[in-house]
């Protein structure tokens, strides 16, 4: 009974989609229908009836194959971005020239367009509806969402993994370049923040404070169970839509951040195993943290980035005195992770040093030829 009222709920959407943009035609071949047939849908209170020839295709919605890979690689270039404390993949999007079709995709995805896909596609009515489901896909601009995502994914599970090697080899110099892109972006954030008042810039110090704190040795949340895993999830992601603040340094704020590298990795390996004929033990490990941050991730892309956005309609700049001054106080997390894994000496300070010279100087060059970042005026329109 609920199914049957959710989908029924998804017909009703799917009926306003109609109501809101012209018919388009089904392809034969999508829905397998010999030559002579027709096939009947309804707009509103009108009732259309095509022929379904050669002619037809539901491919005038794929934006074609060279858009579709332009896409990709910048989903590339903002899941390398989003992999890399200090980097943000919502920078890499303003740059791109994509940031405000991004964040109107996001807002597009409501419960009411998921049901009325759903219902397009699943038979419980006897039909299935490939120009409906369509509709839906269009509205929310499903390729794009689809390529730029498709990107993201394959460049956090390539970056993640150099991650995991360099963690195990030489934590030293990987987190010194950390701390350097870190260093950087703050100084970058910085220099573009006014704080005017007594509460913007209470708002800062809290925002240090709270980054401060957390990275320290946070034992208590580098080894926290599923809980953690979702909240942890659910922040980063939906900050790494956010230009100039990085969703992995917030992991990184919140001890997650080798665990979740680590952790996919070891998930992705497991995962070929099965695929080559190997058992699946490994792959049920992991898969329960990998699952559990995916779903965190959805929730706070649906909610906390809305809530974010609210904040930021609502007072912009006490909003970015809070999110910059978490980037600076988060500064602490890599010096206190050589620390406690490594110990500082002469040797390694100036190893550590050196590569935050080479993090630092990355991140800034990258500022001075491509990223031209305007607190004042990022668009967080829907």
């Amino acid at each position: 009974m609920a199914l049957t009222s959710l989908l029924r709920f998804g017909v009703l959407e799917r009926q306003r989609a109609a109501n809101r943009r012209p018919p388009t035609v089904i392809a034969r071949r999508s829905l397998r229908l010999p030559e002579t047939e027709s096939v009947t849908y309804f707009a509103g209170a009108d009732a259309y009836t095509l022929p379904m020839t050669d002619d037809t295709s539901t491919r005038g919605s794929f934006p074609g194959i060279r858009d579709f890979l332009r896409t990709f690689v910048i989903g590339i270039c903002m899941g390398s971005a989003d992999a890399v404390p200090g980097v943000s993949g919502g920078t890499i999007a303003l740059i791109a020239g994509i940031y405000g079709r991004l964040i109107r995709m996001v807002t597009a995805i409501t419960p009411g367009r998921l049901l009325g896909l759903l219902g397009a596609l699943v038979p419980y009515n006897g039909r299935v509806s490939v120009q409906d489901a369509v509709g839906v896909w269009d509205e929310l601009d499903g390729w794009f969402g689809l390529a730029l995502a498709t990107g993201v994914v394959t460049a956090v599970v390539v970056v993640t993994r150099v991650v995991h090697v360099a963690s195990r080899n030489s934590p030293t110099l990987l987190f010194g370049f950390f701390f350097g892109l870190i260093a950087a972006s703050a100084v970058i954030l910085v220099r573009e923040l006014t704080v005017a008042t007594a509460f913007q810039a209470s708002m800062a110090v809290t925002g240090f404070a709270v980054a401060f704190l957390l990275s320290g040795s946070s034992t208590f949340l580098s080894a926290g169970g599923l809980l953690v895993v979702f909240a942890s999830g659910a922040i980063a992601v939906s900050a790494m839509i956010l230009p100039g603040v990085s969703g992995s340094l917030l992991l990184v704020v919140l001890g997650q951040y080798t665990r979740m590298s680590t952790t996919l990795t070891r998930f992705v390996d497991a995962l070929a195993g099965v695929v080559t004929g190997g058992t699946a033990d490994r792959l049920t490990q992991h898969a329960a943290v990998v699952g559990t941050f995916v779903v965190g991730g959805l929730v706070g892309l649906f909610t906390v980035s809305r809530v974010v956005r609210y904040a930021l309609d609502r007072n912009r700049r006490a909003t970015m005195a809070f999110l910059v001054a978490l980037v600076v106080g988060a500064l602490r997390a890599p010096v206190e992770r050589v620390g406690t894994e490594v110990g500082f000496t002469t040797d390694v300070a100036l190893a550590f040093a050196s590569a935050a010279v080479v993090g630092a100087v990355a991140l800034l060059l990258l500022d001075w030829y491509a990223i031209d970042l305007d607190l004042e005026t990022v668009d967080t329109e829907r």
